[in-house]
């Protein structure tokens, strides 16, 4: 779930559920979703336009996580198959090394957290969406 809010700027149920590559199950993507927000690692918002709808947020712990799972995305599209368009997303990642991953937080703080944005030329998140993959709607600022 983190990866998909994270990299693929779902932030609601629909939108996870749809988009799923492993195809979770309602139930489990619900108990899953109460979990990472019981742990401050998503943060649970009112959606604007749904009166019941709610869209998930990264918080800064999330945020904190990106290192770790782009390191996790790397040895992923090292030893497990893996979609090119994903594996060219990883790579794209772990070779921009720590500048590119400090960047990316950057963008997720504006994106999540409200943060103002550092110009920093393309956003990373537009730049993973070009090499393809998983971006869809989401919040405001991505693609």
């Amino acid at each position: 779930m983190l990866r998909d809010v994270m990299f693929g700027g779902r932030t609601r149920f629909r939108e996870l559920h749809r988009h799923s590559l492993e195809g979770i199950a309602t139930n489990v993507l619900a108990s899953r979703l109460k979990k990472l927000t019981d742990a401050g690692l998503l943060d649970r918002r009112p959606h604007p336009e749904h009166r019941q709808g709610v869209n998930y947020f990264l918080t800064e712990a999330a945020i904190q996580l990106v290192p770790l799972m782009v390191e996790l995305g790397s040895w992923g599209s090292r030893w497990l198959p893996a979609a090119p368009e994903l594996a060219r997303r990883a790579r794209y990642l772990a070779d921009g090394g720590d500048q590119l991953q400090a960047q990316l937080m950057d963008e997720l703080r504006a994106i999540h957290l409200g943060h103002e944005a550092h110009p920093t030329g393309s956003g990373i998140l537009d730049t993973l969406d070009a090499l393809g993959g998983t971006t869809e709607s989401g919040p405001p600022g991505t693609v």
